[in-house]
């Protein structure tokens, strides 16, 4: 039994692709895997989920890339523009991560989503177990429900498809202490993370509500891959005063300087 909460950055899988999607910075040129070096040099884009070990139940932040990720992107053309580094059967992947700390899909009590693209939402239908409750932003699902085809953008249907989601709208406490912040703009609900922490304070983590701390600004920097850019814009500011007011230490979704200094499962933990 859990007597203190803890939250456990889980590495799902690092892509590479030229960094003008997240960032419109630089005079950049979008390329794909096969002019990455003609003459912009690509950068790493890594993605993680979070683990949060409460009292009341095991919560995961986000699922990652998928292992199948070369044919499953690919009528979507995204496979060129954001090739995975890991091997598809070694380790690096949601799956491999969750192990490390002796867990499988089923132990999971509740998976929230941050919002439903191929790199956040690709896994999520491990726990399609009839026990783990999958949370999503009700403009989200709304939004990504009406796809039709394959795909539309990052969102590829048969991600999520077939899972029963429960939307939530707005910030909401999914438990004490852990909440979801709506933060719109890259997607129609893309949602935030906070995470009191009863010894190290608040944790927020952004997911693509804001891709890199050159993002973060001030003043905050767009990127390509953005539904509404004013939505965005406030999003930021949004969180940025919630950082300020709980001096909130934050976590930005593909931020590969970052990520080296993360503390990540099954070696490190933050309480």
């Amino acid at each position: 039994m859990v007597t203190e909460m803890k939250a456990h950055v889980l590495s799902t899988g690092v892509m590479e692709t030229d960094l003008t999607w997240l960032l419109l910075k630089g005079g950049r040129t979008i390329r794909d895997r096969h002019h990455k070096n003609d003459p912009v040099v690509w950068g790493e884009c890594p993605t993680h989920a979070v683990l949060i070990e409460h009292p009341e139940g095991r919560i995961l932040w986000d699922t990652g890339v998928p292992r199948d990720w070369e044919t499953r992107w690919e009528p979507t053309g995204f496979h060129d523009f954001f090739p995975v580094k890991e091997p598809i059967d070694g380790p690096g992947y949601l799956d491999t991560a969750l192990a490390s700390l002796e867990l499988e899909p089923s132990d999971i009590d509740i998976l929230v989503l941050s919002h439903l693209h191929f790199d956040h939402a690709a896994n999520a239908s491990l726990f399609n177990n009839g026990k783990t409750k999958i949370i999503a932003n009700d403009k989200e699902i709304a939004g990504a429900r009406a796809i039709q085809g394959y795909s539309a953008g990052a969102h590829i249907v048969s991600d999520y498809s077939d899972l029963t989601i429960e939307a939530v709208s707005g910030d909401v406490e999914i438990l004490p202490g852990v909440s979801v912040i709506e933060t719109p703009g890259h997607t129609w609900g893309t949602m935030s993370l906070r995470v009191d922490l009863p010894n190290e304070g608040t944790k927020i983590f952004t997911s693509d509500a804001v891709y890199l701390s050159d993002s973060w600004g001030p003043p905050a920097v767009g990127a390509a891959i953005v539904w509404d850019n004013l939505k965005w814009l406030e999003s930021v500011e949004k969180l940025r005063a919630i950082a300020l007011k709980t001096d909130a230490q934050v976590i930005f979704g593909h931020d590969a300087e970052q990520a080296k200094e993360l503390r990540y499962a099954p070696d490190g933990y933050y309480s």
